[in-house]
């Protein structure tokens, strides 16, 4: 039996939950110059081809040969974790997120094991990916990217603060032309039906809401 949420069921337009760990449940990201490298992709594939941030990109990941998604593939929400990563996306084109999933990792494992002179698999086994059919799983969803972090922080270091989560530009900070978080926060200002009458705000939806995520989105969650 194939691996929990490996099986790809490929929709144009389609909202997917992308997500793995390291192989043994091991780092992926051992300091921040491997984080930057892994956003640096993100940018490099998912910014227009003529985008002028695009000539900024500095050479510290290996040679390859050049990909652009923009056509392909919208990041919604992402979170980067030190043994896991999370992306919410949109697929634009039928195969856009497997051609993306194939180049990012694979570009990011060849960055790895050269830096860290090891060789073999990096990531445990292929990329999840869950189709999201239910406008209420979306929403929730991207409150359990962002409450990843939580057990990292420290108690008065606000959510926000975690460099490696796009929660920051949900709540104000300027918002990277790679990223749309449009989707989840319109979906919020145009139908607030679905929260108690206290949660007024993204903010609040994801750092004051009760709900367990793990409960409500099941086994489409990273497994333990």
């Amino acid at each position: 039996m194939p691996p929990l949420n490996s099986v790809k069921t490929y929709i144009e337009g389609g909202y997917y939950h992308i997500y793995n760990r390291g192989v043994d449940k091991r780092k992926i990201f051992q300091r921040d110059l491997d984080y930057s490298v892994f956003l640096r992709l993100l940018k490099e594939y998912l910014l227009p081809i003529d985008h002028p941030d695009l000539l900024k990109i500095q050479g510290i990941i290996p040679r390859r040969k050049p990909l652009n998604c923009y056509d392909d593939i919208e990041l919604i929400s992402y979170c980067l974790m030190p043994n896991h990563f999370h992306l919410l996306i949109r697929q634009k084109s039928k195969y856009g997120l497997k051609r993306f999933s194939k180049a990012l990792l694979t570009n990011y494992s060849m960055y790895f094991n050269k830096t860290y002179e090891r060789t073999g698999r990096l990531f445990q086994g292929v990329y999840k990916a869950v189709l999201i059919l239910d406008e209420s799983y979306f929403l929730h969803l991207s409150r359990y990217i962002h409450l990843n972090p939580s057990e990292l922080l420290a108690r008065d270091n606000p959510l926000h603060k975690y460099k490696y989560s796009s929660y920051k530009y949900y709540i104000g900070i300027n918002c990277p032309d790679w990223l749309n978080p449009k989707p989840i926060l319109q979906m919020f200002q145009n139908d607030k039906s679905q929260f108690p009458s206290k949660i007024l705000t993204y903010q609040s939806f994801v750092e004051n809401y009760k709900e367990n995520e793990r409960e409500l989105l099941g086994r489409f969650t990273l497994e333990d």
